[in-house]
């Protein structure tokens, strides 16, 4: 439980993560679900720390500095590092919204910290003077004082114990700060390093779907205008269908002509019959009326052959042209359907281009 000096300020909820340790690469998941964030101010020492708690576990303990950096990675990710604690915190947030009020908050803290630490320096300052002598001052080294001897020995020991303290202070503060700086630059290039990868898969994924619909729209106006060209095949042939309507029209009056040739030479040839038993009176009238009979009878048969094979052509002729004219609508259904997916895809290639 934290002490009853500490008072949250803020909190929010949000998915913790830290790095791993052993890549410096890898996010490591500290729960399965979100957890509660809070800022936390302890009144009596001025110090801000960012608390989270799973369980009975502090997830994140982290006491906020004037040297930390809370850096966005992403639209709902952001991270800082804690050189205290030696590792970096990542939060995962569930809008923009929420991640940029955590990252305001962290700045006014982060103020707050500075100046806390500036006031405290302040004091420290005025209750011990002798801070005040830095390593640049430089003390007479021969002092000659009437206390004798051993003063001047006591006065420059102390003055070697505060220049050597100062330089001890100075130099922790360098390495508090180079670590901090490291470890911060080190998140943020592994962050941005994470980010070109899934930026550059990105664009390596779009450039195959763009060849990929390049060679697609090629197929699809290539395909479009071989239907274009069977279209005109199919409307030439449907200009030479009509002379052939024609040609239909006339063989069918023909055919109508021999049909009523055929009958009136059967009714010529039945009165012949009927006919020839009375008035063959002569041999030589007999015979030529036979031999007429026989070509009549010839005529008869070649007309009726002529009249069976125009019926057949007539046949032909409309199963053909019923057959064209499926082939035709087939064609043009397909082709519309083509057309319109060539659009899609041309739409498609927009959109791709704009973003």
């Amino acid at each position: 439980l934290l002490p009853c000096r500490e008072q949250p300020i803020f909190s929010t909820r949000a998915h913790v993560f830290q790095i791993d340790p052993a890549t410096k690469r890898n996010w490591i998941p500290a729960s399965k679900h979100a957890l509660t964030v809070s800022y936390f101010y302890d009144g009596t020492r001025g110090v801000y720390r960012i608390i989270s708690v799973g369980g009975t576990k502090a997830i994140i303990n982290s006491t906020i500095t004037p040297n930390m950096t809370f850096t966005k990675t992403s639209q709902k990710f952001g991270q800082w590092a804690d050189s205290r604690a030696n590792t970096v915190y990542g939060l995962g947030f569930a809008s923009e919204q929420h991640l940029s009020q955590f990252a305001e908050k962290f700045q006014e803290v982060k103020e707050a910290a500075r100046l806390a630490r500036e006031k405290s320096q302040d004091k420290t300052e005025l209750t011990n003077p002798a801070l005040n002598i830095t390593s640049h001052q430089v003390l007479p080294s021969p002092i000659i004082s009437s206390n004798g001897p051993g003063e001047d020995k006591l006065f420059r020991s102390q003055s070697a114990d505060v220049e050597i303290t100062t330089e001890k202070e100075r130099l922790k503060k360098m390495l508090s700060e180079g670590s901090v700086s490291e470890v911060q630059w080190e998140a943020e290039f592994f962050s941005l390093q994470d980010n070109n990868n899934k930026l550059v898969a990105a664009l390596h994924e779009a450039n195959a779907n763009v060849d990929q619909w390049k060679k697609q729209l090629v197929a699809y106006q290539e395909e479009a205008e071989s239907l274009r060209q069977r279209v005109a095949e199919l409307e030439s042939q449907g200009t030479q269908d009509s002379s052939s309507e024609n040609n239909k029209e006339e063989l069918s009056q023909t055919l109508e002509e021999l049909e009523l040739l055929i009958k009136a030479k059967d009714e010529e040839i039945q009165m012949l019959k009927s006919q020839k038993c009375g008035r063959w009176e002569a041999e030589g009238e007999r015979e030529e009326t036979l031999q007429k009979l026989q070509e009549l009878e010839a005529r008869n048969a070649e007309l009726e052959q002529r009249l069976h094979l125009a019926e057949q052509s007539l046949a032909e002729s409309l199963a053909e042209r019923d057959k064209m004219q499926t082939e035709v609508t087939k064609l043009a259904e397909l082709m519309d359907v083509k057309l319109f997916e060539l659009s899609e895809i041309r739409q498609g290639l927009a959109k791709l281009v704009e973003s």
